[in-house]
């Protein structure tokens, strides 16, 4: 995409930062990106990158915006209660910037249509609330060679991470959190979340992804970072690749 008068003003915050420039900026309105989940995380990561230029966005997400996701999902509004959250966050994000390509995917996806979904795009943003989406997701990307950054939050708590199979010593997700089919697992309507926290997490994410597509800075790979929101204090953890998992691992890579 060319930059004409219009959108250099209105991304010349980007362009001033020397490491971003023209250069940095034309990468981002040239990336695509799938955002899986229109909820708590997948709002703030959708606006901001609609803010900040991405050139086409896919949203997917198959729930309904109900009563009680307003404290936190803040691309939803009282109007939008009872419609899809993929078709109301686009609406949002088109009402920032109308000069993107947002497509909205009012459904949950699985199997064949994640992996189109996957295929067509530079990058995934996991904002998804499950462990179930979040390992479909990370094998998706692995099998097709793509960047997943994921972020998790529930009540004071997050966590960030960005994986990258092609990188040497990356891990993926699985390697971090090993597949444990049927173990219980919190969620927000069962232990609750603290508003801002998806806010800050979101914000995180989509701030790793504009870095990588527009290759500025040091990504988040190969890490952990967990943030404490009661303490307002984080940690960055080293996560190695397993050798041995099934879904990164060199014998998982030679079999796929």
């Amino acid at each position: 995409m060319n930059l004409n008068d219009e959108l250099l003003l209105r991304y010349s915050r980007h362009i001033l930062l020397p490491d971003v420039g023209v250069t940095g900026q034309m990468r981002i309105t040239d990336a695509s990106v799938l955002i899986v989940g229109a909820g708590g995380l997948g709002c703030p990561v959708a606006l901001y990158l609609g803010a900040a230029g991405i050139g086409r966005l896919l949203l997917a997400d198959g729930d309904k915006v109900d009563l009680s996701n307003l404290q936190r999902q803040i691309a939803h509004t009282t109007a939008a209660i009872g419609e899809n959250k993929a078709n109301s966050l686009a609406r949002s994000v088109r009402a920032i910037n109308p000069e993107i390509d947002v497509q909205p995917i009012p459904e949950s996806l699985t199997g064949a249509g994640l992996h189109q979904a996957v295929a067509a795009v530079d990058l995934v943003v996991d904002a998804s609330d499950n462990f179930a989406t979040r390992h479909a997701v990370n094998r998706a990307c692995v099998l097709l060679g793509k960047p997943l950054v994921s972020g998790a939050a529930i009540g004071f708590s997050g966590q960030l991470a960005v994986f990258d199979s092609r990188r040497a010593g990356s891990p993926c997700y699985h390697c971090l959190f090993p597949d444990q089919a049927g173990e219980p697992e919190l969620r927000c309507a069962e232990a609750g979340v603290f508003a801002p926290l998806v806010g800050i997490i979101g914000a995180m994410q989509a701030m790793e992804t504009l870095k990588y597509v527009a290759q500025v800075g040091k990504p988040l790979v190969g890490k952990l970072l967990i943030w404490d929101g009661l303490r307002s204090e984080a940690r960055v953890m080293k996560v190695p690749r397993d050798v041995a998992c099934p879904v990164c691992g060199q014998a998982a890579l030679q079999a796929g």
